[in-house]
């Protein structure tokens, strides 16, 4: 497996898995307002929203080197 492939398959489970903690941050914030919960006391979703932002900002990095990588070659 090349370098190439296993960034990219990075950047998609990254962000597959910062979709999955937006969703799962919403459902435990209508969970609440309703009186129950899915998750434990101590996780709130704001923490579960903060965990997706670090993720997405990681793919957007990978993405960025992508870029940068692709348009290097280009040039003569």
């Amino acid at each position: 497996m090349s370098l190439q492939k296993l960034i990219s398959m990075t950047s998609r489970l990254f962000f597959l898995g910062a979709f999955v903690l937006f969703g799962l941050a919403l459902i435990e914030r209508v969970s609440n307002a309703i009186g129950y919960t899915i998750l434990d006391q101590t996780t709130s979703p704001v923490h579960l929203l903060d965990a997706a932002a670090v993720l997405l900002v990681f793919v957007i990095a990978i993405q960025l080197r992508e870029m940068k990588e692709e348009l290097k070659s280009r040039k003569p």
